[in-house]
């Protein structure tokens, strides 16, 4: 396997890892199981929360990368100009898909957000490294800004799973822009710190050890800095407020947990560098890539197929974090056996497949 290769490969276990753990996260939140299993389980399951998604967006932008890569190298106007143009499509086509989902009362969609950094990504194939940067450090603290000028709780109940006034356009553009569950302040974050990564030698071989290293100083770094901010600030601030502030929980999504959560996605794509570097050849590695090559069709799926028999047989929100966890892992089961079967004969996924028609 070649070098570029094996990293796209590598990125599609990656991929199917963030899949992973977005049905556990999904499965939580739809089953409202915060009980109902033991506290290892309870600490265990809230490692996914917002790190999933996170590395999810982050491979989104690292692939966008990758696709222009030509047109930005060679700022050939005709390919600028065709890569813009299937990124539209794109974009269309996932708020379509989101806009679905969100109709049928999967209020913690993430393709209609995927749809608006597709967007606004397209207007950034020239744009430089160091402007990617740039834009990424100013939307960060602008994010912060906001988290500190604005009531974030605005449009949530009580206990933020339900968006009161989502379907007005006040409710939409805010749930959007500023306080929903994968909003363009700050997430877009992630998408920008994927698409410059993509532009980097960080994904070779000479560099693949310096990130592992470096991701996994900054998560605990970042993650010590939050615990002790909120500890010495406690006597400034009540301790609600020194949460609100310093958490690195995804919501409120503060700049400590944006960059908590950078530096564990890119730690766990260096790992998954290295298992398909070493590993490739295992079944079990191969299954998980084409899993990740069917992410679109899963996470579709997961909401569609999987919570749905459990409304179907009247069972969805049973508040229990062990059977939810349990049923998580089970349904990824079924879905690395799927994409096993279907790569076999099937190129692409299905909803993969429409949308490279499409676009």
């Amino acid at each position: 396997m070649s070098a570029s290769a094996q990293r796209i490969t590598a990125l599609d276990f990656a991929r199917a890892l963030a899949i992973f753990g977005m049905i556990i996260v999904n499965y939580k939140l739809a089953m409202e199981a915060d009980n109902g299993g033991a506290a290892w389980l309870i600490a265990v399951a809230g490692l996914f929360e917002g790190r999933a998604a996170a590395l999810f967006v982050i491979l989104a932008g690292i692939g966008v990368s990758l696709m222009t890569s030509k047109a930005y190298l060679s700022c050939n106007k005709d390919l600028i100009r065709q890569n813009r143009n299937s990124l539209l499509k794109r974009a269309g086509f996932l708020l379509l898909a989101g806009a679905g989902l969100l109709l049928m009362g999967w209020n913690a969609d993430i393709l209609h957000y995927y749809a608006l950094f597709l967007l606004v990504a397209s207007t950034m194939i020239t744009l430089s490294d160091k402007k990617i940067l740039l834009l990424f450090v100013g939307l960060l603290v602008t994010s912060q800004f906001f988290l500190i000028v604005f009531d974030y709780s605005l449009g949530w109940d009580s206990r933020f799973h339900v968006y009161t006034d989502f379907w007005t356009l006040a409710g939409f553009s805010r749930n959007l822009l500023l306080n929903g569950f994968h909003p363009f302040f700050p997430w877009f974050c992630f998408f920008l710190i994927g698409m410059w990564t993509g532009r980097k030698h960080w994904l070779g071989k000479e560099n693949r050890a310096k990130l592992l290293i470096y991701a996994l100083l900054g998560t605990v770094f970042f993650e010590t800095v939050s615990y002790l901010l909120i500890k010495w600030s406690y006597p400034f601030l009540d301790l609600a407020s020194a949460s609100y502030l310093f958490t690195t929980k995804p919501m409120p999504p503060t700049m400590l947990y944006l960059l908590s959560a950078t530096c564990l996605a890119l730690a766990v794509i260096a790992i998954s560098l290295y298992i398909v570097d070493i590993c490739g050849n295992f079944l079990v590695v191969r299954m998980l890539i084409n899993t990740g090559q069917l992410s679109l069709t899963h996470y579709v799926g997961h909401i569609i197929v999987g919570l749905g028999f459990l409304e179907l047989i009247r069972f969805l929100e049973n508040g229990n974090l062990s059977f939810s966890i349990a049923y998580g892992c089970g349904y990824f089961i079924l879905a690395v056996l799927f994409s096993y079967v279907w790569r076999k004969w099937m190129k692409r996924g299905p909803i993969e497949s429409v949308m490279r028609r499409l676009s």
